[in-house]
């Protein structure tokens, strides 16, 4: 299918299978070799290139991003983010002068999302370079090198991007892949060919190309539907389109729900956050999924769409069983809508790393007091179960009760008739499911005003 987009500054027109990454294409076709392929699941940031269109640049993982997502955008390789005369940028010298590489193989990685984090006058360096792996080198010179080129200006040839992205879309449609303008457009297709695959960010669906080698027809690509990207509020809810990132979620909720953009922020890295929708992270259904949990907790209600036609029904209800959702075929992830309520939200993530893996156990707990007794609870845990799920057990132990610590112990058997969880390789049954139990001990110590962070207590 023809897609149009900017290649370091030139216009390329591709024909090229839908399914094609953008790493496979700009190491084989352009032999623009500095773009690593690495982990080829989007973990490593050795693939990093700068993606620029009207909604500014942003870091992104190429080993996942197909090419029918550049349409009308301009991306930037660790070729192009030097000078056309080859001078290099402001990141790229203090790299050198900062000793900050080795082996290397990792470094155009580094270089892409120091630039982006350039660009956009980020300095929160741990977080905007947390999902680049480095395994010599160590972080210390590199973090030294992007503090040193902080205040440098952004040099011209990096700005030209942002006056001629989203300038060159071709039409949509063609060959094996559809690329809807509108929910209206995606509505008719997909009621027409129910057996298609939607991909939003493809930070899932990547995955099963570049590690399970699926044939993909038909496709439909969403990132050209902005009627489905985007935060409404008014009064009495919050609605969130599918199409939203999770790095825009993220930054919409911050002041409205502070835990739940601080679970977002260690949702993935960067670039999986640039890409990743929380309309994909629903629809997926995935049991460890992170962004379920906590909107169970705020009680969402989710908004599915066929043809002209939409239901609604309590976000919990979604989910079925493992691998099954109460999804039609020829359904899609409209929206996902919060009713607007002042903040007691507290979501724990457990982790191996605290950075960019996937959750053991995420719990999320949603518990209001009024006059020392708990009014409310809503408590929803993803890794306990086949299926992001409410702890009703628990919830109905609470509520009514004086909010006290012996009320919080003896409400914690209930958490084993609430769950039977199962042991992997992120952890055994019987240990989520006393890291379940000391997660809502947390949540109680939490709101006492005790310092429950790991990061932020002091001896």
């Amino acid at each position: 299918m023809g897609i149009r987009f900017l290649l370091n500054g030139e216009a390329q027109d591709v024909d090229a299978a839908a399914t094609t990454t953008l790493l496979d294409w700009l190491r084989e076709e352009k032999r623009l070799t500095g773009t690593k392929e690495g982990c080829n699941e989007g973990d490593c940031g050795a693939c990093t290139v700068m993606v620029t269109d009207a909604d500014g640049p942003k870091a992104l993982n190429a080993c996942i991003l197909f090419l029918p997502q550049l349409e009308g955008k301009a991306v930037r390789t660790v070729e192009g983010i030097a000078g056309p005369d080859g001078e290099l940028h402001p990141v790229q010298q203090a790299m050198i002068e900062h000793h900050g590489s080795q082996c290397g193989f990792c470094t155009p990685g580094f270089i892409a999302s120091m630039a982006v984090a350039h660009m956009n006058g980020r300095q929160d360096f741990d977080d905007q370079l947390a999902g680049n792996l480095c395994r010599c080198t160590g972080y210390a010179p590199i973090i030294r090198a992007a503090e040193a080129a902080a205040d440098e200006p952004v040099p011209e040839w990096m700005l030209s991007d942002l006056e001629t992205a989203d300038l060159l879309a071709l039409d949509g449609g063609g060959g094996a892949a559809f690329q809807p303008r509108s929910a209206d457009e995606l509505a008719d297709w997909y009621e027409a060919n129910p057996g298609a695959t939607l991909i939003a960010g493809a930070t899932d669906v990547g995955l099963w190309v570049t590690k399970q080698l699926r044939e993909l027809e038909p496709v439909a690509f969403l990132n050209q539907c902005r009627d489905l990207a985007g935060i409404v509020s008014n009064d009495e809810t919050i609605t969130i389109g599918a199409m939203t990132s999770l790095t825009d979620l993220g930054a919409a909720i911050a002041d409205l729900h502070p835990g739940f953009a601080e679970l977002i922020r260690r949702y993935g890295s960067v670039q999986v956050r640039n890409a990743a929708t929380i309309g994909g992270n629903i629809a997926n259904g995935s049991p460890i999924g992170d962004g379920p949990p906590a909107l169970i907790a705020l009680g969402a209600t989710l908004v599915l769409r066929k043809g002209a036609d939409r239901r609604e029904m309590p976000l919990e209800d979604f989910f079925v069983d493992y691998g099954k959702q109460d999804r039609q075929p020829g359904e899609f992830v409209e929206a996902v809508r919060l009713p607007r309520q002042a903040d007691s939200l507290r979501c724990y993530k457990l982790s191996k790393r605290f950075d960019q893996d996937i959750s053991a156990l995420c719990g999320c707990f949603n518990i209001t007091v009024a006059d020392g007794q708990v009014a409310t609870a809503r408590i929803a845990f993803g890794g306990m179960a086949g299926i992001p799920k409410r702890a009703a057990t628990v919830e109905a132990a609470l509520i009514g009760q004086t909010w006290t610590e012996e009320v919080v112990r003896a409400a914690l058997p209930g958490f084993a008739e609430d769950f039977t969880p199962m042991s992997d390789m992120r952890a055994s049954a019987s240990y989520r499911l006393q890291a379940a139990q000391n997660m809502l001990l947390r949540a109680f110590h939490d709101s006492q005003g005790t310092a429950t962070r790991l990061l932020e207590v002091t001896p």
